[in-house]
């Protein structure tokens, strides 16, 4: 115990030690955060009327950047599969920093449903153990066990390899390949159910879709692959703990094959909605259209749509075998996932209501503020997890540092 102390202790005081970039860049996140927060603060005084919601459209931006970033969490599991079960070593090096990325991103999932919620101080009714809920029949309730359980799972995983690595002693494989394992299967079902909360609910015929679950899961192998590979970049870059390419160009390779996946299952779904219309279609008329001169996300989503497509162009290229042209691909196609799964996911399930009405929505300054600072916070507490990681990593923290030769006696 006393030892597990220390670690802390020693893990705590590295994370707020390093060079001017360093401290600008936590320093301008922690900015950030904080105007974020005063926005939530306004929010949480005036209530929800400070939001873009109305009655007809009750989900936004908020929901809409938690389900993207489900997406994301999920996508580590392309670095555990390989490692793990496909056993290549280069794959070791980056897993425990897609792990770290998951925590984080949990961390902003639950965030960003915290803050949707008109009443925050009843949070806790979403936790089994202590909530009202409608158990095993709400698919909220699953979601909520799920997210938390992944994110419980990747912190048993990542914390345990770090001690250990620390003690510097190797890890007992019970103790962490059974959890590895479950992660896999966990992975894939924080996804599935957050996308079977929309599939289940028949009086949103642009969400009741058989392929919906499929299209999640095809763009989080598409979006998580591309913000790893550009952060991967960065901690080579700015740190001194060195990542090959190897590792990078495995991720490029998952990526293309589910963006191929993605856009096939995009064009099936326009196919059904398009080429024989019913009533049922007006959602994606709207979305894509336009709908009796309301035409707020069209320009979304065919910007998504291009973006998308100048990746996929990218990526099946040998262009993106050079890293410059890899990074554009990897920002078109995680921009173009966000809005996708975004605003051209979240939105048009509401429009046009039950009723007929078209209400437009569209995010409001204060909205917008708080979005951001989730995704600062998000930010900051992956940059301090790697702050603290990197050292471990690369030797030079641990429990009994070595001595240098020439102070041996």
């Amino acid at each position: 115990m006393k030892d597990y102390l220390t670690f802390l202790w020693r893990a705590g005081r590295v994370s707020f030690q390093g060079g001017a970039k360093f401290y600008l860049w936590m320093t301008l996140l922690t900015v950030l955060v904080l105007v974020g927060l005063h926005a939530w603060a306004r929010q949480f005084v005036l209530g929800l009327e400070t939001t873009g919601l109305t009655n007809p459209v009750s989900w936004g931006a908020y929901i809409a950047n938690f389900t993207f970033l489900v997406g994301v969490a999920a996508a580590a599991v392309m670095l555990v599969i390989p490692a793990y079960i496909y056993k290549k070593e280069f794959m070791h090096e980056v897993v425990i920093f897609g792990e770290l990325m998951a925590i984080a991103v949990i961390v902003m999932c639950l965030l960003f449903v915290a803050v949707d919620l008109g009443h925050p101080d009843r949070f806790h009714h979403m936790l089994p153990p202590f909530g009202i809920f409608n158990w095993p029949d709400s698919i909220l309730s699953w979601d909520v066990i799920v997210l938390n359980g992944y994110l419980l799972l990747n912190l048993h995983i990542a914390g345990y390899l770090l001690y250990c690595r620390y003690r510097q002693r190797p890890p007992t494989r019970r103790f962490y390949i059974p959890f590895v394992f479950i992660s896999i299967a966990w992975a894939v079902s924080i996804h599935t159910v957050t996308a079977f909360l929309y599939v289940g609910l028949a009086g949103r015929s642009y969400w009741h879709h058989p392929l919906v679950p499929s299209r999640f899961l095809a763009s989080a192998f598409v979006a998580g692959p591309g913000l790893m590979i550009l952060t991967f970049q960065i901690i080579r870059r700015v740190t001194r703990y060195y990542i090959g390419d190897q590792p990078i160009f495995t991720l490029r390779m998952i990526m293309t094959v589910a963006m191929i996946i993605n856009m096939f299952l995009l064009g099936s779904e326009l196919f059904t909605e398009f080429y024989s219309p019913t009533m049922h279609a007006a959602a994606a008329r709207y979305l894509y259209f336009g709908l009796h001169g309301h035409q707020g996300l069209v320009p979304w989503i065919w910007t998504a749509i291009v973006l998308d497509s100048i990746g996929l162009l990218l990526l099946i290229t040998p262009l993106s075998r050079k890293i410059g042209w890899l990074n554009i691909a990897c920002v078109t196609c995680f921009v173009g996932v966000w809005i996708e799964k975004g605003m051209g996911l979240i939105v048009p399930g509401f429009v046009p209501s039950p009723l007929g009405q078209i209400v437009e929505y569209l995010p409001t300054l204060n909205e917008t503020l708080i979005c951001l600072g989730v995704w600062a916070l998000g930010a900051l507490l992956f940059s301090w997890m790697v702050r603290v990681a990197i050292p471990i990593m690369n030797g030079s923290l641990r429990a009994h540092p070595q001595l240098n030769p020439a102070t041996k006696t």
